[in-house]
């Protein structure tokens, strides 16, 4: 029998997101300042046979999904080794990855390879100059990575879209199309209060409630589902295979169905995105943990997971970036 990890609300945690650095090679204007420097030093983060030992305490309980993610996690180091080592763990029946794609057409291949088997990329404008305004990069070296993908294999492909008013709203159609022609999935994303920089781009903030009205006056939406552990409401555009997922923190919360954590590259385990709730697992693991204490901690960690969010009722409440969080 299958063991399960039981927070103290009766939600069974199954899903982490593995943060390998919290660096990243964009400066989304919503996610990390553009002169943030302020990164953690490599001796600070887990080693790969540290998160190997940290993921398969959590397996032994139950989790069954590990996305990795940073920051960027294709800027760390040997990435695809991690992967093997990740792929290893009995247990694990979802590997994935979220990345925003500049460096993937040369680490797709090795990737596929190594395990993971499907991707999410983020792309907030498919527009070289309004991309550039969000995120200071370059639009062509992030289709050349999704295409990169495509080609090795990766399904489903998953597009991140954080959709802002008076910024890239009008965009929205052209995505669809743009997901419908290359067989990607698309995921829209509501802003969130995380970090100064979510906090600034709250006057951006656009329900995606509403966004989905708009959609449905110009194409026939029906109920759809895709595999994946996260919180998306997916409809599918009838006629097609694309689907739409719709994750709206803010406007329509999923806390009360709520599977997931996420352990950052320094060791942290994040109980919640919008809380600081937190369980330190680097000091147990540099002193000497053995296997049988470090399962028993990753019950202790789930016991502090909070039942929910406060983003409209203590929006200055997370003061960590995104980035250190871990997506």
């Amino acid at each position: 029998m299958k063991q399960q990890l039981i927070d103290p609300f009766g939600r069974s945690v199954e899903y982490i997101r593995l943060s390998v650095t919290d660096r990243c090679d964009l400066r989304c204007f919503y996610c990390l300042p553009g002169d943030y420097r302020d990164f953690s030093e490599p001796e600070e983060w887990l080693s790969f046979d540290e998160i190997e030992r940290v993921i398969h305490a959590f397996t032994v309980l139950g989790v069954r999904r590990v996305r990795v993610t940073g920051g960027e996690p294709l800027v760390r180091k040997n990435l695809s080794a991690l992967v093997t080592q990740l792929s290893d763990i009995p247990g694990i029946e979802d590997l994935s990855l979220s990345t925003n794609a500049v460096a993937l057409s040369r680490q797709a291949a090795a990737l596929k390879t190594a395990g993971i088997s499907r991707i999410n990329v983020s792309l907030d404008s498919l527009r070289a100059d309004r991309f550039k305004e969000i995120t200071r990069g370059n639009l062509d070296k992030v289709i050349d990575g999704l295409m990169a993908a495509k080609q090795a294999g990766f399904k489903p492909i998953k597009i991140n879209m954080v959709l802002m008013k008076d910024v890239n709203d009008d965009e929205v159609e052209d995505m669809i199309e743009f997901c419908i022609e290359h067989g990607f999935t698309l995921r829209l994303i509501e802003t969130m209060p995380v970090g100064d920089t979510g906090r600034s781009a709250t006057s951006r903030y656009l329900s995606l409630q509403n966004v989905k009205k708009r959609l449905a006056e110009r194409y026939e939406l029906i109920p759809g589902v895709m595999p994946g552990g996260g919180p998306a409401r997916y409809l599918q555009v009838a006629g097609t295979d694309l689907r739409i997922g719709f994750i709206t923190p803010i406007s329509q919360h999923f806390c009360e169905t709520c599977n997931r954590v996420r352990l950052a590259v320094d060791g942290t385990l994040y109980l919640c995105l919008g809380q600081e709730h937190k369980f330190e697992f680097r000091p147990l693991l540099r002193a000497g943990i053995s296997d049988s204490d470090l399962i028993d901690a990753a019950r202790s960690a789930i016991a502090l997971k909070p039942e929910r969010h406060e983003f409209l009722e203590k929006p200055q409440q997370v003061v960590r970036f995104m980035a250190k969080t871990g997506g």
